[in-house]
């Protein structure tokens, strides 16, 4: 037994590990596969697939103008020839700089030590450009002021921690159906890897085009038009190479293995691209480059928040502000739903039997608090982020994952320099792989029957295509409820006579409430508050299933017959 082998043990055995239920930790219900020195792995391998939200977040929000104001009928509408105001957006970065790497590590640490999931929480993409480009508008052009979208960010957080707190969050999720919960992750892994091929955060192979939407791009910088659109050069870009290198090296890691392949991968590309005088550099000698290598030359630096912290203005009389909070809230809970319930499936936590999730009730009140708390900061809507999923493929298996992530969070409040140079063709090389892994629960899809497939497969297709989580479910949810709909009203009409082919195999959509009873939507604490015995969620030992699976495991050998058990309970 290594030295790593001894420190997991002992770490399993104290307290600590009780409470996260590490292997060989004599919890009741252990979580399989969990070790100490690869949660701490799996933590690192989350936030640095996820560090670009420090810097890329930082600029969204900064477009939005903030607080920041110029004599407009001088200047113009976005105030971009006044120093002064650039000045002001300059601090008001920043300031966005350490609000999310202080509401990321918040959120990180309260998810993992309260709901004991490796999920990670910050401000979310798509979010945060919805709140800056049109609600609040470039440089403060939109209808709805900086400070009153921050009031609705926070409105929106109470309403959602409201919904958690009586259990409509939870009721909700476990009554999308599991086709579509299935979808969702495959949907989210090709979402994952379209990212991880664009440039924005990813390794620039694929690019827009103005006859095609999208095509092979590859490209240096200096040979793409305003739209990001390669004019020529196609595959001649520096860093795409690099990044495809970075791909290379971690699918062969994988291959063989090695423990922290995704970590090493993104650390030697990231690397490579520091030195200044190289093709693939991420500081090159331009105005932004200088720019960036500045900031990266500081190493270790802190910004307190200065401008942005609780700068609410309740004036909740315009009918734009109310069309915002509506859209956050749809938006926000179908995207942190769908990513949410993916994580899930790909870490193994969903039971198949009630269609939800150990930890999910104190996973939606982490997350709706932590809304609520970032918008003091200043940042738009938290959500849970899809890249836990690296973590989850490094190993991760416990909230040590998730506090970890955190941790580097914190450490990010002070070299944030470093954490925010990260080059996207690093990180893009880990979001491809990691949507690969995701992938895999597509066959667990219901194909036989139509009438599950088809909606699966809308939402699998309309979750990147429509560059949304949100907006992917929306459809997938619609073409079922639509099919299936038309499909039960016939069936009742003909009493049964008339039933599509394979229509026994279909989905029981609403399994829960048959198996788990709708009463175990509402929190334990509600039903004890009432003097009524909390519904567990765990499969019950006097089921004839239950108890046929285990007279099936008599003839197993003993270690697979323990991780069958873990993973049962």
């Amino acid at each position: 037994m290594g030295w790593i082998d001894k420190l997991n043990l002992r770490v399993a055995r104290t307290g600590f590990g009780r409470w996260f239920r590490l292997e060989g930790s004599g919890a009741k219900i252990e979580r399989a596969g969990s070790k100490f020195s690869i949660e701490i792995r799996a933590g690192l391998t989350t936030f640095i697939a996820m560090a670009y939200i420090i810097s890329t977040n930082a600029l969204i929000l900064t477009d939005s103008g903030g607080i920041c104001d110029c004599d407009r009928d001088q200047y113009g509408a976005t105030c971009d020839s006044d120093p002064q105001y650039s000045s002001c957006l300059q601090l008001m970065k920043l300031d966005i700089i350490t609000a999310t790497c202080a509401i990321a590590c918040l959120a990180c640490v309260a998810m993992g030590a309260l709901a004991n999931l490796p999920i990670a929480l910050a401000p979310g993409m798509g979010l945060n450009a919805y709140f800056a480009y049109t609600v609040v508008g470039y440089h403060g052009t939109g209808k709805v002021t900086y400070e009153n979208a921050l009031a609705a960010v926070c409105i929106e957080g109470i309403i959602f921690f409201v919904l958690s707190v009586v259990g409509l969050r939870q009721w909700f999720a476990r009554m999308i159906p599991s086709a579509l919960k299935t979808a969702t992750s495959a949907g989210i892994g090709i979402y994952l890897s379209f990212i991880g091929l664009q440039s924005s955060a990813g390794i620039g192979l694929i690019t827009s085009s103005s006859s095609t939407l999208v095509e092979l791009g590859g490209c240096p910088p200096e040979y793409r038009d305003e739209n990001n659109v390669c004019q020529s050069h196609h595959m001649q870009g520096g860093p795409t190479w690099l990044g495809v290198l970075g791909l290379m090296l971690i699918g062969t890691m994988l291959v063989y293995r090695l423990k922290g392949a995704i970590l090493i991968g993104i650390i030697i590309i990231a690397i490579i691209s520091w030195p200044r005088p190289t093709a693939v550099t991420y500081f090159p000698h331009t105005a932004a480059g200088d720019e960036a290598f500045d900031f990266f030359k500081k190493v270790v630096t802190f910004h307190p928040i200065k401008s942005t912290l609780a700068k609410f203005h309740w004036d909740l009389s315009s009918g734009q502000v109310w069309i915002a909070l509506i859209t956050f809230l749809y938006v926000d809970i179908l995207d942190c739903t769908g990513t949410m319930f993916s994580m899930a499936k790909f870490g193994g936590y969903m039971d198949e039997r009630t269609q939800d999730f150990e930890g999910s009730s104190m996973a939606f009140l982490v997350d709706s608090a932590s809304i609520t708390i970032g918008s003091v900061f200043g940042t738009s809507p938290v959500t849970a982020f899809i890249e836990s999923g690296a973590g989850i493929a490094e190993g991760g298996r416990t909230g040590i994952t998730t506090m970890v992530t955190g941790l580097m969070f914190f450490i990010a409040l002070f070299f944030a320099p470093i954490f925010a140079s990260f080059p996207p063709w690093a990180t893009g090389p880990a979001l491809i792989v990691v949507g690969s892994m995701m992938m895999q629960n597509v066959v667990h899809i219901n194909w036989e029957y139509i009438g599950d497939g088809l909606p699966a497969f809308i939402t699998i297709i309309m979750i990147p295509f429509g560059y949304s989580i949100g907006y992917g479910l929306i459809a997938g949810i619609g073409s079922f409820i639509f099919i299936n709909s038309l499909v039960f009203i016939v069936h009742k009409i003909s009493c049964g006579r008339v039933a599509p082919p394979n229509f026994e195999k279909r989905d029981d959509w609403v399994g829960f409430i048959t198996s788990g009873g709708a009463k175990s939507n509402i929190p334990p604490w509600i039903r004890r508050l009432f003097g009524k015995k909390p519904v567990s969620l765990a499969p019950s030992h006097n089921d004839d299933t239950y108890k046929n699976s285990i007279a099936s495991d008599a003839s197993r050998p003993m270690e697979e017959l323990k991780e069958v058990t873990v993973e049962r309970s």
